[in-house]
């Protein structure tokens, strides 16, 4: 995978859906006005400036031809080759990420949609171009390869992870022949993926309840996700009831689609010589198995604290009993607005502890034209962080409410904002972009040291179970739920790779044994309730949301060394943002003193949790 393509994964990978409380762009007037608050001009003064620079990056990209056959002639040459590559990917880049910005400003804009496409076309092109490099480099052999590292400065400073990491996957990676196969499969072999967001957007015939003040409401997704929390308990149960009833309709459908993609997963596992399609998706990063299966492990041992935690639900929600549907109604209402001012002066002091030059990078930066916090018509939503245009800043666009969820998502992807910039003036460009399993880290920090600020500042009892509950359900839906997931991707590839049959039923059926094991025996389960993996599309990006969990264990074992610690414990934790992707993200939390193939962070995410609930009983006593 090229470093474009990583950094674009990254922002994808940012991307959360949100639901905005207000119409908060009727208040702001660039919002109002239909225009963004970030400036785009830092990065292109203007289109034409844009266009200018897509023509130059793709007149260059021949030039890379003239290395073809000469990677190994000379260290001075394989530099030069390498230089230029990602010379071209840094501007190719920047060319993207202009007009990906620009588009989400407006998502109606045709002519951003046309540009995009334009930039997309060059970023293929620069893909064909490159796609013989690490083959090539392979043939060099890694004796020769060390040898060049260690006699040219450029290899040294700036390639050397990168060439170490193509020499380990020498095993794995195929003849060109192989390669050009394996390449043109891929896009047969995403037919599960696009076929099952068809069944749920567009085929399925989703019903219309009517609640009980009389409204009529469509459950497809979206209406589904926004009505499963309704105040009423029995509108809860007939929403959950009517739509996983119309899941369950097309288990068969979801089944096939499903068990393709496992079979996909196989397939290429098997071509690349790998044992298992799981070690072929933890290759990419040398992540280590033991840290999905220690991760598994102990969030299954830690179930008894979110058992715990679904009967203080019960109690604080005053129910007689607990159900699936019960587990989305926020616990306790907090009516507090916050205005942009609030949320950034809010956040620069609760990141006190990260320190003095922390605070000063993201005073500097929260106060220049970086952002496009508010929602409008026509903005994409969502919120995301685009550390693309390396040689500019990152960029981030936001759809804030006014309430805490607001707060706590520019606290979030101003952590993500900071870790780029951190690393950025750390390492070269080569090696600045950190993975996937480190990125969530940084941005989960600044929330958990966030409730820690707030509930330091609450003046009633309500108000500091509010931010209790916010950080249990965090702990609930990204440790607990995104482990769930992992372990139900784990039990459907190895009953798979077993020879086992597989089909929808089997797949509910595991799926709802999940659901039981995790949600404990007092958990009202129907078990209709077992289609819900048909919904997960992440399912299709295998073995990818066991990092949200990992993410969150690791940023909770470092915000409590550094609540409890002092510069130290801080230093080590900002070790990890100057790392960058320098080196494999294991080993970059192992120098921080985390080892995340062992009990640790996971146990130190529980004892949190155990802590969070004890407060909470504390508070309700």
């Amino acid at each position: 995978m090229t470093e474009l393509s990583r950094r674009q994964a990254l922002a994808a990978a940012a991307l959360t859906t949100l639901a905005t409380a207000m119409p908060a762009w009727a208040q702001d007037p660039a919002a109002a006005a239909g225009v963004a608050a970030w400036d785009l001009t830092e990065i292109y003064p203007t289109d034409a400036a844009w266009d200018e620079a897509r023509k130059a990056a793709l007149a260059a990209i021949p030039a890379l031809a003239k290395y073809k056959g000469r990677l190994g002639s000379s260290a001075d040459t394989l530099a030069e080759a390498l230089v230029l590559q990602s010379d071209l990917v840094k501007t190719v880049s920047r060319v993207y990420v202009y007009v990906a910005l620009k588009g989400d400003e407006d998502v109606r804009v045709a002519n951003y949609q046309e540009k995009q496409a334009q930039a997309s076309d060059l970023y293929t092109a620069l893909s064909e171009a490159t796609a013989w490099f690490a083959p090539e480099i392979l043939t060099i052999g890694k004796a020769k390869i060390d040898g060049y590292v260690a006699a040219n400065k450029t290899l040294k400073t700036r390639f050397d992870f990168y060439l170490v990491d193509t020499v380990r996957q020498a095993e794995h990676t195929l003849s060109p022949e192989s390669e050009a196969i394996l390449a043109s499969a891929g896009s047969p072999l995403s037919g599960p993926s696009e076929i099952s967001g068809q069944l749920r957007s567009s085929d399925i015939p989703w019903p219309t309840i009517t609640l009980s003040d009389g409204k009529q409401v469509r459950l497809d997704s979206q209406g589904y996700t926004l009505h499963r929390d309704a105040p009423n308990r029995a509108d809860r149960k007939a929403v959950f009831d009517a739509f996983w009833t119309a899941h369950g309709k097309f288990q068969n459908s979801f089944g096939a689609t499903y068990n393709a993609k496992v079979k996909s997963d196989i397939f290429y596992a098997k071509s690349r010589k790998y044992p298992t399609s799981l070690a072929r998706a933890l290759s990419g990063n040398n992540v280590p198995e033991a840290v999905y299966r220690t991760l598994v492990a102990e969030a299954n041992k830690g179930l008894p604290e979110l058992h715990r935690y679904f009967e203080l639900r019960r109690r604080m929600l005053k129910l007689p009993d607990i159900a699936y549907y019960d587990i989305y109604p926020p616990l306790v209402s907090l009516d507090r607005t916050f205005t942009l001012d609030q949320m950034r002066t809010l956040t620069l002091e609760a990141v006190k502890p990260l320190g003095p030059d922390y605070q000063s990078r993201l005073a500097k930066a929260s106060a220049a034209k970086w952002m496009d916090p508010w929602p409008r018509p026509g903005k994409r939503p969502g919120a995301y962080m685009q550390p693309g245009a390396y040689d500019v800043h990152p960029y981030l666009l936001l759809n804030l409410s006014e309430k805490y969820d607001g707060l706590s998502t520019y606290a979030h992807e101003w952590g993500h904002a900071l870790h780029s910039l951190i690393a950025n003036a750390s390492q070269p460009y080569e090696k600045a972009d950190y993975p996937i399993f480190l990125a969530e880290i940084a941005s989960t920090i600044n929330e958990q040291l966030l409730v820690a600020h707030m509930l330091k500042q609450a003046k009633s009892k309500e108000e500091k179970l509010f931010y209790l509950g916010q950080q249990m359900e965090n702990f609930r839906g990204t440790f607990y739920r995104q482990t769930m997931f992992a372990e139900f991707e784990l039990k459907a590839h190895d009953m798979a790779e077993a020879g086992e049959g597989l089909s929808g039923k089997k797949f509910t059926d595991v799926y709802f044994d999940l659901l039981r094991r995790y949600h404990g025996p007092k958990m009202g389960l129907d078990p209709a309730y077992g289609n819900e993996w048909a919904f997960i599309p992440h399912f299709y990006n295998s073995f990818y949301v066991y990092q949200y969990a990992t993410c969150i264990a690791a940023a909770t074992y470092f915000a409590q060394q550094i609540l409890k610690g002092g510069a130290r414990e801080r230093d080590n934790f900002l070790s990890v943002m100057q790392a960058g992707g320098s080196d494999y993200p294991v080993e970059i939390l192992k120098r921080a003193g985390l080892d995340m193939t062992t009990p640790a962070p996971y146990q130190a995410l529980v004892a949190t949790m155990k802590d969070t609930l004890d407060q909470a009983e504390a508070l309700l006593a």
